[in-house]
């Protein structure tokens, strides 16, 4: 008895320094992320579903950038990464708020989307997300995008991670199309020896109310990020100095929001601004109150 008590203390212990250590190859792996990028944005739509014989598919999209990503927050369970993108003239380049990525360890407070600029909460069960991180994808102006749970694998000299989720249109999208109000993402996040790849399989979906989903299209998107070096992006850096305490504000504000835990949804514009519209203009004055209220206002009661 004695000496299966000691092999049972010897399973748990093994176990625990395995899943800590799978862990930490995890972190290493998310954090390979951060940096300076010279980032390739490739789309193409390779698939028509539609009865519309007039229907005309989005054009191949090729786009090349700059991008510098920031950890800005590394605690034990939760990772945020700040994607800013570097434009024009390289003698006197502009600095673009980009998206954000958060990464949280066996989170179980989901967020997921539905239509019409509505996220439903999901509170998901801890046994199901044992040894998952979420990645949870946010706007330009912090307000949610997409989030789903997964777990990275490492395997074969390889790191990646991969989920299928439901997302708004993506903004080179929901500015020229209004045939499709959903699209549902395959993501896969994989650290390359050159940076890493998002990989990219999309639907675009009509969804309605009391009906099947409908598939119009579908599209291949692949990202390419390619290390250089961080002198490169000294533009980002310094702006997100000198503008990170706003922004730590702005995801202050809907931190509150999401820990209400229920669903959520967000007007497109009030008084016919956009939400970015106010917290990139510089007359707007970005204190915690003004900040605050003007988020308040874009949630719809």
């Amino acid at each position: 008895m004695k000496q299966l008590t000691i092999l049972a203390m010897y399973i748990i212990v093994t176990c625990a320094v395995q899943g800590q250590n799978k862990k930490e190859k995890d972190v290493q792996a998310i954090k390979k992320m951060c940096g300076c990028y010279e980032v390739s944005f490739n789309f193409s739509e390779t698939f028509q579903y539609a009865n519309d014989t007039t229907y005309v598919g989005s054009k191949v999209k090729h786009d090349k950038g700059l991008e510098w990503v920031e950890l800005v927050s590394d605690t034990e369970n939760k990772l945020v990464l700040q994607h800013l993108l570097i434009v024009g003239n390289p003698s006197k380049p502009t600095v673009i708020k980009h998206w954000r990525q958060d990464w949280l360890y066996e989170n179980t407070d989901l967020y997921t989307y539905d239509v019409n600029n509505t996220w439903k909460y999901t509170k998901l069960n801890p046994n199901d997300v044992e040894g998952q991180w979420t990645q949870k994808v946010f706007q330009v102006d912090d307000s949610p995008r997409y989030e789903g749970s997964a777990t990275w694998i490492h395997v074969d000299g390889k790191s990646f991670w991969e989920n299928t989720t439901d997302a708004p249109l993506p903004r080179r999208e929901y500015t020229k199309r209004n045939d499709y109000n959903v699209t549902v993402r395959r993501n896969r996040h994989e650290i390359t020896a050159e940076g890493w790849i998002h990989d990219q399989d999309n639907d675009k979906i009509i969804r309605e109310t009391g009906k099947e989903d409908v598939l119009l299209a579908q599209e291949k998107g692949l990202n390419t990020y390619v290390k250089v070096a961080d002198e490169k992006c000294k533009s980002a850096q310094d702006w997100w100095k000198k503008n990170q305490e706003t922004w730590a504000l702005v995801r202050d504000k809907w931190d509150t929001v999401f820990a209400q835990h229920e669903n959520l949804t967000l007007k497109s514009k009030v008084d016919d601004k956009p939400l970015y519209g106010y917290l990139f203009d510089k007359d707007f004055v970005k204190s915690k109150s003004n900040i605050d209220k003007i988020i308040a206002d874009f949630i719809l009661k």
